[in-house]
């Protein structure tokens, strides 16, 4: 739906008039992705251990587990393996899961394909090809045949606190209001868990994290975090083009000289590619569709078909960029703290392990007789002597590296100089500059690119791509993304910008109508309804203005194969 082109109404009458129930639990984890449930079924392995009941709640967003779940991806198995040992002989294991057999690295021109060494750091032996959503659901499955209650369709809206300012628990998002902010038949308040412990493990980015980041000043000693948006399909080719288990990675086109990001191909299941682009976020230019029209990728989609479509934001600070994970009350875990080795373009296993060292810090906190705040020391600590930041500390300066007067080019040689020979082991860290929103630079600034037109063959219009993402949201609700001021925006964002805001949403949210009453002869419209989840808005735009929300009522995407 399109939300009203004006400032959103406020609510015609008070919600705190309306009694909201309440739940007491031990655990309360927001978010249903790798970490999240790896902390969940830590926690009743080490419950059943012990012989002691520890009630775990994990509330998700999305309609079910997995519906908002996006990766590339190459799975390493090495929290895996911890967390489930026998995975690969349970019955229905994730499926598919395609071991990787071959590695290639290539730099594009417009034309050109020019094989590059492949970066220790991206090989991918004894790793294996998924559909992360598919992996999801399958870890919910061990979740709650373990005894954990899972709730999907919950939307986390509200942090709630004690009067000494820990973490009290959440609250879920109030259901049955109007776009226009009154109260409909068959309102609901929204629910509240009260917990001992919260873990926040809301992904890239989380509305909530970004709540306590800064209640809690967690970024104080930190670089601010940097982001990609990384775009995919799923293509179903024909068998002859098929190649069991390769990866292709890409740099260079359609990316320019002072853009990062590259390109990826993944073969996996029956005769199914995973492809797509991360871009990032420093840099205002995200062009997914004309990477396909290129030789490389055009000769192996040709005669098959697209079946899915999606995009989300991604965490790539690294090292520098983590923030201090634990709070009174709770502490945050996988994605939405930052744990993705860049260079390897892996995150999964990172966030999972995060998810169960947290889940034996609070373990073992719940069985002290504290009757105050618990802070999760145990996991900051424990996380810090793991493989995980080992791991990360060797590779920190490969992503800043790229902040250069030479753009991708000194960054490609100074990765290739760190990862062959250096490993990480010099005596300085490299650090980000700026936030993505403030790297931002004036449309003047740049020449206007050409439209691109889609093809309709490998290439496709947003709405079409929106439509294989299964997004749906009700209509008739308060747009989740919210902006104080409509006028105010367009009149700070449009003249110096020219709508940058139609360039990096994925999903076609945002759009300038022509405006002849207005002093800038446009005026900024929202459809809120094609929304996929992203959150790049609320990172990149420029003026800050942006504030992405959970809708209610399990509103967002509903992803196959993602």
């Amino acid at each position: 739906f399109s939300a009203s082109p004006r400032r959103p109404a406020a609510l015609k009458f008070d919600p705190s008039s309306f009694p909201r129930e309440s739940d007491n639990v031990d655990v309360c984890i927001v978010g249903g992705g790798p970490a999240g449930l790896s902390a969940a079924i830590r926690l009743k392995q080490l419950a059943s251990a012990a012989n002691r009941e520890t009630r775990v709640v994990l509330l998700e967003k999305g309609s079910e587990i997995g519906a908002h779940i996006l990766s590339g991806a190459v799975i390493e198995p090495t929290a895996l393996n911890e967390l489930i040992p026998d995975w690969k002989s349970c019955k229905n294991p994730q499926s598919p899961s395609t071991p990787a057999t071959k590695d290639r690295m290539r730099f594009l021109t417009s034309k050109f394909s020019i094989p590059i060494p492949v970066p220790p750091q991206m090989h991918n032996k004894g790793n294996y090809i998924m559909s992360l959503n598919n992996l999801t659901k399958w870890l919910s499955e061990k979740a709650e045949a373990l005894g954990v209650e899972i709730y999907p369709g919950f939307s986390a809206s509200e942090v709630l606190y004690h009067s000494n300012g820990s973490v009290k628990g959440i609250a879920t998002a109030d259901s049955g209001i109007s776009k226009q902010g009154e109260q409909k038949d068959g309102y609901e308040r929204g629910m509240e868990f009260h917990s001992r412990i919260t873990l926040f493990a809301e992904g890239c980015h989380g509305s909530l994290s970004k709540k306590l980041i800064s209640k809690f000043d967690l970024r104080k000693q930190s670089d601010p975090q940097t982001y990609g948006i990384g775009l995919k399909e799923v293509w179903e080719i024909d068998p002859a083009r098929f190649r069991d288990g390769e990866i292709t990675h890409t740099l260079g086109w359609p990316l320019s000289k002072d853009t990062y990001g590259g390109g990826w191909m993944y073969h996996f299941g029956e005769n199914l590619v995973s492809l797509g682009l991360v871009v990032g976020l420093d840099y205002p230019n995200p062009w997914l569709n004309p990477m396909k029209h290129h030789p490389l990728y055009s000769q192996v989609l040709k005669g098959g078909k697209c079946i899915s479509y999606g995009a989300r934001a991604l965490n790539e600070g690294g090292y520098q960029s983590i923030p201090k994970l634990t709070f009174p009350g709770g502490a945050l875990i996988g994605d939405t703290a930052g744990f993705l080795n860049v260079p390897k373009i892996k995150g999964t296993h990172t966030a999972m392990k995060s998810g169960m060292l947290a889940a034996e810090a609070a373990f073992d906190a719940l069985e002290s007789d504290s009757s105050g705040p618990i802070q999760l020391f145990s996991y900051e600590e424990s996380l810090k002597n793991s493989w995980v930041y080992k791991e990360l500390y060797q590779v920190r300066n490969l992503r800043p590296s790229f902040h250069n007067p030479l753009g991708i080019y000194g960054g490609i040689l100074y990765s290739g100089l760190d990862a062959f020979l250096l490993k990480g082991r010099t005596p300085w860290t490299f650090h980000h500059p700026s936030t993505d929103a403030d790297a931002t630079k004036p449309a003047a600034a740049f020449p206007k690119p050409e439209p691109f037109k889609p093809d309709g063959v490998t290439s496709f219009d947003l709405l079409t791509n929106v439509s294989r993402t299964g997004t749906n949201h009700e209509e008739d609700q308060p747009s989740h993304l919210q902006v104080d001021d409509w006028q105010a925006h367009t009149r700070a964002s449009y003249p110096k910008y020219q709508g940058i805001e139609t360039r990096f949403c994925p999903a076609g949210v945002y759009e300038y109508l022509d405006d002849e009453t207005s002093e800038t002869g446009k005026k900024f419209n929202i459809n809120a309804q094609n929304c996929i989840h992203c959150k790049t808005c609320d990172i990149k735009v420029p003026t800050q203005d942006i504030n992405w929300q959970v809708p209610a009522n399990g509103g967002g995407p509903k992803y196959i194969l993602t």
